[in-house]
């Protein structure tokens, strides 16, 4: 197996990063934050116009018609960046769930909008505290739902919704009667959230019921796990760059074992949650049979990684890190939205344990 990227991927990664160093540094997250706006339209602009919202759009649609490993590249490099746009809403997950799940009649009204940015996507799978693809409160009878999702990143610059429910996943337009957005309070504040309140608000029944909705989430956990390696990836090395630069006791503090170890720590679990992340990209581009383990596998790494180099960034910054000048907090505060997005690393682990004992059963009989 050849786990690598092709120079193609490889290219689109170098133009990505080069791009968001220059047009969307962490200035732009924190003018978001304390902004309070949906997202930078700005920068949202210039990366419709570079294709990325077209990147995964059959070419019969108005897209580029590329694979899913070019989008795992853009959702490293754009995690990598916290670059305050819709990016993982609409591209990363509403697009990738009407490829899986869209009926022929939504995948042409709304992909080529996808495409072109004329329109946002967003997913409503979270409840609370309930697990996304699990037991839904949501009731839907007659083609109409009733009941409340929440959070929903990027709720507010949505057009539609892709929402889970018990049978499989519905689209949802954001003009329908009978739904109502309102806010949600999250420790993420840059990406901010929303609660979706529906009374018998009208739904399209997407295709393929709940076999579609576990491929969904397949995918999902897979594409969260590349955002969420590049994150854990700019912590690390913000935490580097500070422990190389920063003196105490008359030495840099990158020179006492105490925080060599921290660092390597945080190196070995990075790597660890790459080699997941890639395997689950091979499992998803090749529709393997392993694909099930290889997405529960990446998404456990992941959180794992990107939350321990998170908090370890803070740490290791000492008391300015806790400060609300200080950048450690975008690190953090994203480790722990997206270690919920999609259900907790412990209903996750519980994933990898299952298909560990069905795949090893045959060998027990």
């Amino acid at each position: 197996m050849n786990f690598q990227f092709s120079d193609e991927a490889e290219a689109l990664r170098d133009q990505a990063r080069r791009f968001l160093e220059d047009k969307s540094d962490r200035t732009k997250a924190r003018a978001v934050m304390n902004s309070g706006s949906s997202h930078d339209a700005a920068l949202w602009a210039e990366i419709v116009a570079l294709g990325w919202t077209a990147l995964r759009v059959p070419e019969e649609l108005g897209g580029l018609g590329l694979s899913v490993l070019e989008l795992c590249v853009l959702a490293e490099e754009v995690g990598r960046a916290l670059s305050p746009v819709p990016f993982t809403s609409s591209v990363l997950l509403a697009t990738e769930a009407l490829l899986i799940a869209g009926t022929d009649a939504q995948k042409a009204k709304w992909l080529p909008k996808l495409a072109d940015g004329s329109a946002i996507g967003a997913v409503a799978l979270a409840e609370g505290t309930a697990v996304p693809g699990g037991k839904s409160k949501l009731s839907i009878a007659g083609g109409q739902a009733s009941g409340q999702k929440a959070p929903v990143a990027d709720a507010h610059s949505a057009d539609f919704f892709i929402i889970s429910a018990n049978d499989g996943l519905y689209l949802l337009e954001k003009s329908a009667a009978g739904l109502t957005i309102g806010d949600v309070e999250t420790i993420d504040l840059v990406r901010r959230s929303s609660r979706l309140t529906l009374s018998n608000a009208p739904v399209e029944a997407m295709a393929g019921g709940r076999e579609a909705l576990e491929r969904f989430l397949q995918s999902a956990a897979i594409l969260l796990a590349f955002e969420g390696l590049g994150g854990a990836d700019a912590a690390m090395e913000m935490s580097v760059t500070y422990a190389k630069d920063r003196v105490a006791f008359g030495r840099k503090i990158g020179g006492y074992q105490a925080v060599k170890h921290r660092l390597a720590d945080m190196y070995i679990k990075n790597q660890l949650a790459r080699s997941h992340a890639y395997y689950g990209a091979w499992a998803l581009l090749t529709n393997a049979p392993e694909l099930p383990l290889a997405a529960a596998g990446a998404r456990v790494a992941a959180i794992d990684a990107y939350q321990f180099a998170a908090e370890e960034n803070v740490q290791l910054h000492g008391g300015i890190g806790f400060t609300w000048e200080s950048d450690c907090q975008f690190f953090y505060r994203r480790a722990r939205t997206l270690a919920l997005s999609l259900g907790s690393k412990t209903h996750w682990s519980d994933r990898v344990v299952r298909n560990l004992e069905q795949r090893n059963m045959p060998f027990a009989a």
